[in-house]
């Protein structure tokens, strides 16, 4: 089997965070092939980042399409370019923002979303919406640091982002924690272990969900919201 991550934005560094989380969780009998975008935003951060990183991702997953890939990952907590990837590949397309959710949720009765900076936080309030899991999440709280700075795992990102671990399960009453970012993979067992409570980070579940849906034989529908594109002749 085998499996495509893509990171939608255009950090090498962060395309190889990702990579490094997508070895320690790939499935057993699955390779992972990791890409990361060509341009477009160094990170995402908010609906301007997201739409500008679109196109670029898009690019990857038609290359990892014609490779013959089982299925797809975007590594970016926003589920940015989710409904356009589904209909351009026929191999299942997996967000880590939707997996974690719903990995949650099969967790524990209430989960709380740690994420980067506030900018994130209409997005993803959205997307638990849509997911039909808005009254399974007990509260969505920005660390307010920037992704990058994540990424690079200085003292006061794990700091700031230990405290909003916290305060999701002591003032808002969650029972589990999702990682609300992809630069958080590495942190999500030290903080699973320090709090005593399931901790899901996106690319894990996202990965196990991929390949769940392809080893099930399972493909993405091509009628009504995720049909093909149509080809437009210039008039």
């Amino acid at each position: 089997m085998r499996l495509h991550v893509v990171n939608p934005n255009a950090s090498a560094a962060m395309t190889e965070g990702i990579a490094s989380a997508a070895r320690d969780a790939t499935p057993a009998g699955a390779s992972v092939t990791v890409t990361g975008a060509a341009g477009g935003p160094l990170s995402i951060e908010g609906p301007v980042d997201g739409a500008m990183a679109v196109p670029w991702m898009l690019q990857r997953i038609e290359e990892a399409e014609r490779a013959g890939t089982d299925g797809h990952v975007i590594a970016c907590f926003d589920d940015t370019g989710l409904d356009a990837a589904r209909c351009l590949a026929r191999a299942p397309v997996v967000g880590i923002g939707e997996a974690a959710y719903h990995c949650a949720s099969l967790l524990a009765d209430r989960f709380a979303v740690v994420t980067s900076v506030p900018e994130a936080l209409p997005v993803l309030r959205g997307n638990l919406i849509r997911y039909g899991l808005a009254a399974r999440c007990a509260g969505l709280r920005a660390a307010g640091v920037p992704v990058l700075e994540i990424d690079a795992g200085t003292p006061e990102a794990l700091a700031a982002i230990r405290r909003e671990v916290h305060a999701g399960l002591e003032q808002d009453g969650a029972d589990a924690i999702v990682l609300g970012c992809a630069g958080m993979a590495a942190l999500a067992a030290d903080l699973s272990e320090d709090f005593d409570c399931p901790v899901i980070e996106g690319i894990a579940a996202g990965l196990a969900l991929a390949a769940a849906l392809a080893g099930a034989g399972l493909r993405t529908s091509k009628r009504g919201g995720y049909a093909a594109p149509r080809q437009k002749a210039p008039r």
